[in-house]
């Protein structure tokens, strides 16, 4: 019912301009309505008009992790309130330059009791993937439209503490290291925060797609940004691991349903054009019909920035002679945001779909496996027999938070394995 009042209510404020057409053979969905506006249509004040969320005047002064304010809020579930107890930390972290910002988490206390040693936590990072702070989940939480609050609620149940930051940041940008950083500061956060019981709480880390790769770059960076911060144990899965492979492969045109692929490079562009603005610049790169979308993708979650991007190429949108292998910059960038920059000194299981049409297994995940290996990482890695991203989502999401679980409760992670199986499908088969 979402979905069709979303259609009925037509491109709404269709602001910045948007290409009248497209190439018969690419996506042809108009202009969609965005997310945020329906959200600031809500008695819930969206972070963008919330002074909740205003940067403090001193923030240089402020430690990472150090708390600037909080608040208790209402945690709902498809916006029925959830009987939990949830306080919101606004802390200090790092931006991709090292420069002091501040973000939010949201620390959710279930009122199952837990007794013997402190409540363990888990950081539960969210696949956020979306270009507007309305879609953080220290907003979508207080609606009820946290998309994967299904997953959180086991962890709940088994009486966990439940930490959930929004590691893309007020800005939303993502694929970055200080996605890695903001993670753990807001574990330094909990800690710091008094009336939450949680200083000397075990904490492993969850997350998948675009939350995997936060939990990773968390795990990553753990040894030298924040060795005060002791992690268990990182499950994650479906997250784009090698940056450059991944543009590669979502820039062309690929066939059938592979095609969905597209609009992660849109939406990357989109993104990442915010911190490295020369690097990313749509105004030397594409056409104008290129820039519109661009444009159009600055202000959108996931699901209607996936419509818009969707089947739509970026490569047939460049300017004449331009393209992102030729750019100066750009794939030394992708190369150094990818994951094999930093690798984990705590234990990992890592899972990915033979069949992932969104990140092909073989060129923009396997190879970087392979390297954790050989560099001798705390590693267990998986590929699922089954097709599809999102699928892999739920399938692969029931180990990790039975691995999870387990490890919080003091067992051993187990021994190193990679069983990284090529999908059983042709050569060259798409998503693979």
């Amino acid at each position: 019912m979402l979905a069709v009042g979303l259609l009925a209510a037509g491109p709404a404020g269709a602001n910045p301009a948007f290409p009248p057409a497209f190439p018969p053979n690419q996506n042809q969905l108009p202009q969609l309505p965005r997310e945020p506006d329906i959200y600031r249509a809500l008695p819930i004040t969206t972070p963008d008009s919330d002074p909740w969320y205003n940067d403090p005047p001193n923030i240089a002064a402020y430690r990472p992790g150090q708390i600037v304010r909080s608040r208790v809020v209402q945690t709902r579930v498809l916006g029925i309130p959830f009987p939990v107890h949830t306080k919101q930390l606004l802390y200090r972290s790092e931006n991709a330059h090292g420069q002091p910002i501040v973000t939010a988490t949201s620390v959710i206390i279930p009122g199952v009791p837990w007794s013997g040693s402190p409540r363990p936590v888990v950081s539960f990072q969210e696949a956020i993937d979306s270009t507007s702070s309305a879609c953080n989940p220290s907003y979508t939480l207080q609606t009820g439209t946290f998309k994967e609050a299904t997953l959180a609620t086991s962890w709940l149940a088994q009486g966990f503490a439940v930490n959930v930051p929004d590691f893309d940041g007020k800005f939303n940008t993502f694929s970055t290291w200080d996605e890695g950083k903001m993670v753990l500061d807001s574990l330094r956060a909990i800690k710091n925060d008094s009336s939450l019981g949680l200083r000397h709480s075990g904490i492993a880390l969850y997350g998948y797609s675009g939350g995997g790769s936060g939990s990773i770059r968390a795990a990553g960076l753990r040894k030298t940004y924040a060795p005060d911060v002791k992690i268990l144990g990182t499950a994650m899965g479906g997250a784009p691991a090698d940056l450059a492979a991944q543009a590669h492969y979502a820039t062309t045109g690929q066939p059938g349903v592979t095609g969905i692929s597209n609009f992660t490079m849109w939406l990357g562009f989109a993104a990442l054009s915010r911190e490295y603005p020369q690097i990313f610049d749509a105004r030397k790169l594409l056409t104008p019909a290129g820039q519109q979308i661009v444009a159009d993708l600055g202000d959108r979650c996931v699901y209607t920035a996936a419509m818009t991007g969707m089947w739509r190429p970026i490569r047939d949108y460049f300017q004449p002679g331009k393209s992102l292998a030729t750019s100066p910059g750009v794939m030394p960038l992708l190369r150094d945001l990818s994951l094999d920059k930093h690798i984990p000194d705590t234990p990992v299981l890592w899972f990915h779909g033979m069949w992932d049409e969104l990140i092909p297994p073989s060129k923009v995940v396997l190879p970087v496996v392979r390297k954790y290996w050989e560099a001798g990482a705390d590693l267990r890695f998986t590929t699922l027999p089954l097709p599809e991203h999102v699928t892999n989502a739920a399938v692969g999401w029931v180990p990790a938070q039975a691995w999870v679980s387990a490890v919080l409760r003091g067992a051993s992670p187990g021994p190193r394995f990679k069983l990284d199986y090529p999908a059983p499908l042709p050569k060259g088969f798409p998503g693979t």
